[in-house]
């Protein structure tokens, strides 16, 4: 491997390309230490220390919530862009229409996701402020309305600037440029994790400790199998003859991946379980008691840890995992392509029949995958309940996006290899 890892050092356009988006790294880490202005620092990290739900969300903002920086939504209103118009393709025939319109269909709604994800990006950064505010004011004293516009106005501008990087980032062809930065904010965070957790180590829980460094060893290769897993189906290509040459007759083999959806549910999943303990903030301080009795009661069903969490974070995610396979796996789709190409299932008739056994093969591997998504998003939740520990230093969504962003980047400079007639890893 090392001499693989020298040989990609040694190709010029390869090493530029790591080399910029290490930069941009960077650029993105200093930014994400940048304040927005009149933030009391002190107060923002005991807050952080005492609630769990700001710190999910600093997860996926690739973390800029603990220092409440300009860029503290991160890539969070882009994602939501995206998934509000890949469920629209599934609803509104015009929007799908676009969709398989190739390269040309999917700029333009990549375009319409940078639209959108201006003033997502404004609603949330006002929720977000408004928010923290009421749950503790001595985060952000004395902000007049001109502050508080100006603050709103460098969030959105943080949350563009990320978007750019990002897509930066993915135009190297070296990963995914949103997962690459929630990848960097995760492992930014790693130290600070590790010594609050060394902080409160004893000699009495070093057995606990080393349980969940087996644990995370496990993880990470269950991670890793289910992510390579895939499901081989036979395909042969029917002979045909061109002329005085005969084409075809050869047989490979159609790959279905066990784990199609990637962390997508997950996110899809946190997305909606966030939102009833972020709505009952707002309305835990209200003069209507019946209200406020009815938040506090929304919030503590719903806090992070509960039963009620982790029962309806796991349905969501195994939901969102079919959902979403839905979305990107057309049975269709494939059918059709294996039909005009002169290619079919042994055994299975072309067309219809074909798409109807893809579909069902792909209904009975997800179920894997979907129970493996659940059980990693509510695994953290369910090692705190059995043991004293409540600091663990990574979580298993947060190893499952790290592993995952691991593996695409070294299939992506793989592939970089390879076009240049080179060995992979």
């Amino acid at each position: 491997m090392w001499d693989k890892l020298t040989l990609v050092w040694r190709i010029r356009e390869v090493r530029f390309k790591i080399l910029t988006i290490f930069a941009l790294l960077v650029v993105f880490r200093i930014a994400a230490h940048i304040p927005i202005p009149g933030v009391d620092l002190d107060a923002l990290s005991n807050f952080f220390r005492s609630n769990q739900l700001f710190g999910l969300l600093n997860v996926f903002s690739a973390g800029g919530y603990d220092t409440f920086s300009i860029v503290m939504l991160g890539v969070g209103p882009y994602i939501t862009a995206s998934i509000i118009f890949q469920l629209l393709g599934m609803i509104v025939p015009a929007i799908e229409k676009i969709q398989k319109d190739g390269e040309r269909g999917q700029a333009k709604i990549n375009q319409w996701t940078r639209y959108l994800t201006v003033p997502l990006a404004i609603l949330q950064g006002y929720g977000t402020i408004t928010l923290i505010r009421r749950s503790s004011p001595d985060i952000l004293p004395d902000l007049t309305s001109t502050e508080f516009i100006f603050s709103i106005l460098t969030i959105t501008a943080g949350t563009i600037f990320m978007m750019w990087i990002g897509e930066l980032i993915t135009e190297k062809k070296i990963g995914n440029g949103i997962s690459i930065l929630i990848f960097a904010g995760i492992v930014a965070d790693l130290p600070t994790q590790l010594q609050q957790t060394l902080t409160v180590a004893t000699s009495s829980r070093l057995f606990e400790y080393l349980m969940f460094a087996g644990l995370a060893l496990v993880t990470v290769i269950a991670v890793v199998f289910v992510t390579e897993a895939i499901r081989k189906i036979p395909v042969t290509y029917a002979r045909r003859v061109s002329g005085m040459r005969t084409l075809g007759g050869s047989e490979t083999f159609l790959p279905m991946r066990v784990n199609q959806a990637g962390v997508i549910p997950i996110i899809f999943a946190i997305s909606l379980i966030l939102t009833p303990s972020i709505l009952a903030q707002f309305f835990l301080s209200s003069q209507n008691q019946w209200i406020a009795n009815f938040a506090a009661t929304l919030n503590r069903v719903f806090q992070q840890g509960s039963v009620t969490y982790d029962v309806v974070y796991f349905l969501l995610v195994f939901i969102f995992t079919y959902f979403y396979t839905a979305v990107v796996f057309q049975p269709n789709q494939v059918a059709e392509n294996l039909q005009k190409q002169g290619g079919f299932i042994p055994g299975i008739r072309p067309g219809r029949t074909t798409a109807e056994y893809l579909s069902y093969v792909s209904n009975r591997i997800i179920l894997a995958g979907a129970m493996f998504l659940g059980v990693i998003a509510i695994l953290p939740n369910i090692v705190q309940r059995f043991t004293a520990v409540t600091t663990l230093i990574i979580g298993g969504t947060s190893l499952l996006i790290v592993v995952s962003v691991v593996i695409e980047t070294v299939k992506q400079i793989q592939a970089q290899l390879i076009v240049r007639d080179y060995e992979g890893f």
